[in-house]
């Protein structure tokens, strides 16, 4: 999927060495976890290294995706931890 594309987006939420979650949305999620891997897509997690991803959910664009990270971000820690629990297994690309 390229970066370009308007098609489809994703949600996502990774588990940091520390335990925090991070939530973050992206328009292809392969490259955006090789980002995270690196230490180059946020300091956030860059500084929290290793990151696996936890929950990773296609979404119909980009706005949607932008207003899903929006909302998830809102949630209580214990509700983030739930949506973890309960997604389905990962994109195969994305383990």
């Amino acid at each position: 999927m390229s970066a370009d594309s308007d098609s489809e987006a994703w949600v996502y939420m990774l588990r940091c060495r520390d335990g925090s979650l991070y939530t973050g949305w992206t328009v292809d999620l392969e490259r955006r976890l090789a980002r995270h891997h690196a230490g180059t897509a946020s300091r956030y997690t860059a500084s929290r290294l290793p990151v696996t991803l936890a929950f990773a959910q296609p979404m119909t664009d980009r706005t949607a995706a932008r207003r899903e990270e929006a909302r998830i971000k809102r949630l209580p820690r214990a509700a983030k931890l739930a949506l973890v629990r309960q997604a389905p297994e990962r994109p195969a690309h994305a383990a």
